[in-house]
């Protein structure tokens, strides 16, 4: 009993502490791409063939799709004057919504009337915009902490979602062909997005 105790504990201090970090986050910065999976934020581009590339931004929770598909734009512009190009092609782009749901525990439990828990209690659901799926309730007794009004376990299921732009792109020599609207002039992107983009500090 005591172990699943400090486990419960335990998982709210967590919980605490990733809320405390998700409300003090900034957008991502413009910056190369760092961290894994879910996780990895910033530019990231890698050559296909000569002159063509395919470059991606990920911004975390609270970056914008605006803003995402606007550093891709800015990075793409910005890899086609290092490559020592004048312009590129959007060959293909797209932007993705991904979402990671998580399940933390809350401090109910069996063990007295009270407490942090109980035996008995009602059980019912609801969603709130910012708080995701709540669960109040279930088991049997009275419980001071764990559910609405002290009635057993809770545990809160959180959605985190955040946006993904991935183009590929191909770069050309001299002045863009007339009529093409696939192609953007590389000088001409940085010059516009440029102000806008946020370097790290």
């Amino acid at each position: 009993m005591a172990f699943s105790i400090g486990r419960k504990i335990m998982f709210a201090a967590l919980a605490s502490s990733t809320l405390m970090v998700a409300g003090c986050a900034t957008e991502t910065t413009f910056r190369p791409a760092t961290g894994r999976g879910f996780e990895r934020q910033g530019y990231s581009d890698r050559q296909i063939e000569p002159g063509r590339f395919l470059v991606s931004f990920a911004g975390n929770s609270v970056t914008s799709r605006d803003t995402v598909e606007r550093y891709l734009f800015f990075r793409a512009a910005q890899l086609t004057l290092e490559q020592g190009y004048d312009y590129f092609l959007m060959a293909d782009r797209d932007t993705k919504l991904q979402s990671r749901t998580y399940a933390t525990p809350g401090l109910g439990g069996p063990w007295g009337y009270g407490g942090f828990g109980g035996y008995w209690g009602p059980s019912w659901n609801f969603y709130g915009r910012g708080y995701g799926w709540r669960r109040f309730g279930g088991g049997f007794g009275y419980g001071g902490f764990g559910g609405f009004g002290g009635f057993g376990d809770d545990f809160d299921v959180q959605t985190i979602d955040r946006f993904q732009a991935t183009a590929e792109i191909v770069m050309r020599h001299g002045a863009i062909p007339q009529g093409d609207i696939r192609a953007f002039d590389a000088h001409k992107v940085v010059a516009t997005i440029g102000p806008s983009v946020v370097l790290p500090k």
